[in-house]
């Protein structure tokens, strides 16, 4: 008979094993309610704001659209996000404590599925079906748009007609010489000519421009040029076009009273028309880290603003009648909002304008209401606003520099040290000089730290004195030269602006000047590989860490910034490159030069590939390397990597060449490049690049240290902009050894 404390069962292993089983939900369900009260108080410790986060959730969901190849895949993303909103909808329902866990989860969840579901309806709405092949073809069309661009010798026409293939209406973007210019060549006609038609082009290699997405979300199912005279068939309504015709005649009036560079400019600054600028001095900008001023985005938008706000509200202020019975900031953000809209729409209204034109109108509605201005709330209300009307904007980088240089703003002005060190106190004016300078530069700084792994991921090139240019760039356009632009005009009405426009146009050469000085200057340029998106988008959230968390736990956002920092800067450059019609390729890796099949100064093939392969050296034709051994059809080469010798054959021309050569030749190399249908026979031992694999595949960039192959197909899933990948079987490379 068992006495009392004896067990009932024995204590061997299986007893042991049966508690342990019992009690492992409940050691499970401790760990958890642990690790989420931790997060409980460090949510509740750090202030947490949902309002920025929730912007960043939307934009998540339309990344992840982008991201993502099918619709099944972007389906999936919807729905489980949709069910972990109601599971914990479901943990915290009935409970009478506020969670901060719970509600992040709910609000982020919803917020992610929205943007996946706002960008996939917007592609679906305004997404056009490119034309299946090249093709000529005789239109009867309508102007939509005109853009003048003198420097390249062309006007842009964006024409309305109908796809008599497809039976659908399009819109086509061609090219017309200016010297075919007629008089009602203006929006709103209509007009007959012969047009040779091209399908957007997609990315020509890995990493390259991708005109073809921009094109689906503009609406425009082919480009093109004007091949013969138009014909006008009825001229354009009276007030069809208006706006544009005065933007126009804006731009035209400004450089004739201003001539070169400086007028082209001033016109730039005045209506939003880039044509006329120089392209050696637009580089010159690029490279100094200036564009953003020949960009009218938030800089020129927030300078019209704020001057037509400080005038009004001190003019006002004249009148002690009025400034007595009606609140005048009111009334100066009713004006400068006016202001600033008109300006928005004088300069094309373009959508980097319009979204800059919003955040300038939510801080003048804060100024009006009495609110801090510039806060984090602010700038997300601004940043989903804009995502909820032009979702795609957010992979563009106009977007994405434009908001990370606000975030830097606001978030350095907003940190402790910085208002301290800003604060008022009892000194000299040239003490508090000094310390806004000292802001000033350091603002600059930030700024560009924040903005360098977005130009280097979108152009493969970055100003590294950017910030120091625009110490002194950004002051001379907002405080000189735009307001100058204006006093001349102003007084040109009245016969006396001779004076100003002088002055302005000394400006603006200085302007020039100092972007030829920075961009002439050694190490000016920073020149990158193709940076991994995955690397891209750990530096954004881990500044987007450092700029909306509050207290000391924003300093881990430094973690992934600084790996990410690394990762892009050991990014390896692809050893060739090969365009998507195969007819250019580079080879990198051989000395500091870039091999070449053929050289064609100025072609947009070979600037891309230069791009690509980070290289700022004039290329060499591979035909005229030591290394290569060619014949009038092809070259044969040999190339060391990753510890073992790559034998390519590259083909130079489309002659017919005999089947059982070409084979034996094939035979001997590693990798086969051409731009011609390859027969069967022709078996190298890793890869062949023939036209049939580019048509399929696209653009291709080969690392053959690692064996890694880069096709443009792989990164465009099933967008609308792309047809889905072919299934194919692939080979290992050849061994190393």
């Amino acid at each position: 008979m068992a006495t009392q404390g004896t067990p009932l069962v024995p204590l061997g292993e299986a007893g042991g094993t049966a508690r342990d089983a019992v009690r492992r939900p409940w050691r499970m369900r401790g760990l958890l309610s642990r690790f989420t009260d931790r997060i409980e108080r460090l949510l509740a410790g750090s202030e947490f704001d949902r309002g920025p986060w929730l912007a960043v959730a939307l934009a998540a969901g339309i990344a992840l659209w982008f991201g993502l190849g099918s619709p099944w895949q972007w389906l999936a993303a919807m729905g489980a996000f949709l069910l972990l909103a109601l599971s914990a909808a479901a943990i915290w329902r009935g409970r009478n404590e506020r969670s901060y866990v719970m509600v992040a989860a709910i609000a982020v969840s919803l917020t992610i599925a929205l943007g996946v579901a706002v960008v996939w309806a917007r592609s679906e709405i305004v997404g056009a079906e490119p034309i299946p092949a090249p093709r000529f073809e005789r239109l009867d069309a309508r102007i939509l748009e005109r853009q003048e661009q003198p420097t390249e010798g062309r006007i842009r026409l964006t024409l309305a007609a109908r796809d008599v293939v497809a039976g659908r209406a399009v819109a086509y973007r061609v090219n017309l010489p200016l010297d075919q210019d007629a008089e009602n060549l203006r929006e709103g006609a209509r007009v007959r000519l012969s047009v040779r038609l091209l399908p957007p082009a997609p990315p020509i290699v890995p990493g390259a421009y991708n005109f073809a997405r921009r094109a689906w979300f503009e609406g425009l199912s082919a480009t093109g040029a004007v091949a013969g005279t138009v014909e006008v068939l009825e001229p354009p309504k009276q007030n069809e076009g208006r706006l544009a015709r005065v933007q126009r005649d804006l731009s035209s009036y400004v450089r004739s009273r201003l001539d070169g560079a400086p007028g082209a400019i001033a016109a730039t600054l005045a209506s939003g028309d880039r044509g006329a600028i120089p392209s050696a001095d637009e580089e010159a900008m690029r490279d100094a880290g200036l564009t953003h001023l020949l960009s009218i985005s938030g800089l020129h938008v927030s300078a019209i603003i704020a001057a037509t706000y400080l005038l009004t509200l001190k003019l006002l202020a004249c009148w002690p009648w009025f400034a007595l019975r009606v609140r005048l900031p009111l009334v100066a953000a009713g004006a400068a909002a006016l202001a600033g809209i008109g300006y928005t729409l004088l300069t094309g209204a373009e959508v980097p304008t319009i979204r800059s034109c919003i955040g300038a109108v939510l801080v003048l509605l804060a100024l009006a209401l009495g609110r801090e201005p510039l806060s984090m709330r602010m700038v997300a209300v601004a940043a989903m606003l804009v995502l909820l009307l032009w979702p795609e904007s957010l992979i563009g980088p106009s977007f994405q520099m434009s908001f990370a240089a606000v975030l830097a703003i606001v978030a350095l002005h907003g940190a402790k040290p910085v208002r301290e060190f800003l604060a008022p106190r009892e000194e000299g004016w040239t003490s508090r000089l000094g310390r806004r300078l000292a802001v000033l530069f350091l603002t600059g700084l930030v700024i560009e730290i924040a903005l360098m792994p977005i130009v280097l991921f979108h152009f493969h090139r970055a100003g590294v004195y950017g910030a120091l240019a625009n110490l002194v760039a950004i002051p001379l356009v907002t405080f000189v030269s735009m307001p100058l632009l204006a006093l001349a005009m102003a007084f040109d009405m009245v016969g006396m602006g001779a004076p100003f426009w002088w002055l302005a146009g000394h400006s603006l050469e200085l302007l020039l000047d100092l972007a030829h000085f920075a961009a002439g200057l050694p190490g000016a340029v920073k020149l990158a590989p193709p940076v991994p998106p995955a690397a891209l988008l750990l530096f954004v959230g881990g500044g987007l860490w450092l700029a909306l968390w509050h207290g000391t736990q924003r300093l881990w956002g430094l973690v992934p910034a600084i790996a990410a920092t690394v990762w892009m800067l050991s990014a390896p450059v692809p050893d060739i490159l090969v365009t998507r019609d195969g007819r250019d390729f580079a080879i990198v890796g051989e000395g500091d030069q870039v091999l070449v099949l053929r050289q064609s100064e100025g072609g947009y093939a070979q600037d891309s590939l230069l791009e690509i392969a980070a290289s700022g050296t004039e290329p060499q034709a591979l035909a005229e390397w030591s290394g290569a051994r060619c014949s009038d059809d092809f070259c044969a080469l040999e190339l060391d990597r990753g510890g073992r010798t790559w034998r390519l054959l590259v083909s130079r021309s489309r002659n017919l060449v005999e089947e059982r050569a070409l084979a034996a030749a094939c035979e001997k190399a590693d990798i086969v490049i051409s731009d011609r249908y390859l027969p069967r026979a022709c078996r190298p031992a890793w890869l062949r690049l023939d036209r049939r694999f580019l048509q399929r595949e696209g653009g291709v960039a080969l690392y053959l240290a690692s064996g890694r192959i880069d096709t443009v197909a792989r990164t465009q899933g099933e967008h609308g902009w792309w047809r889905p990948r072919e299934d194919r079987p692939r080979r290992a490379p050849p061994s190393t050894q």
